[in-house]
């Protein structure tokens, strides 16, 4: 760095590294961030639910059901049980029977659920552009890429894979 240039070397690769983890705990405590209207605890949680079933049986072809739902957010049962029923309740998610064996009940989003979840969407994608709204176009466009890269490896690990 020459003594023009005021800006700080950049962190080396093990400091850069080091510095993920406490920068996904600081997203998590930002989930809520609007670019125009707060979000409810209630809303937040109830998009968990809703993107769960969305998403489907697993690809085992294991079916979303109320299990399901306390396993994917590792969650006590009587939680899930509870995420569930407010869903439900506020008209967003019906319970079926399964295709696969008549003594389950599996879940499915409504049409007022599909509804809800497609508005929270267009309010996560608000808010990233928001948020990004100074970067280039291309580091907006190369860190969206590489999240998602990043999201779908994580989805493929087998559970109960240890780090390192």
């Amino acid at each position: 760095m020459s003594s023009m240039d005021p800006s700080p070397s950049p962190p080396a690769a093990a400091e850069l590294l080091d510095a993920v983890g406490p920068a996904f705990s600081r997203l998590r405590r930002a989930a809520a961030l609007n670019a125009q209207r707060p979000l409810s605890r209630k809303d937040l949680s109830r998009t968990l639910v809703l993107g769960l079933v969305e998403e489907g049986p697993s690809p085992d072809g294991q079916e979303v059901t109320v299990g399901v739902i306390g396993e994917r957010l590792a969650v006590d049962p009587s939680v899930a049980s509870r995420m569930v029923s407010d869903c439900i309740s506020a008209g967003y998610l019906a319970r079926a029977a399964s295709q696969l064996d008549g003594r389950r009940t599996i879940l499915q989003l409504t049409d007022v659920g599909k509804e809800m979840l497609s508005g929270f969407r267009r309010h996560q994608r608000a808010a990233y552009e928001h948020i990004t709204r100074a970067w280039p176009e291309e580091e907006r466009l190369e860190f969206a890429r590489l999240l998602i890269k990043y999201v779908d490896a994580l989805a493929h690990l087998p559970h109960g894979t240890e780090p390192g």
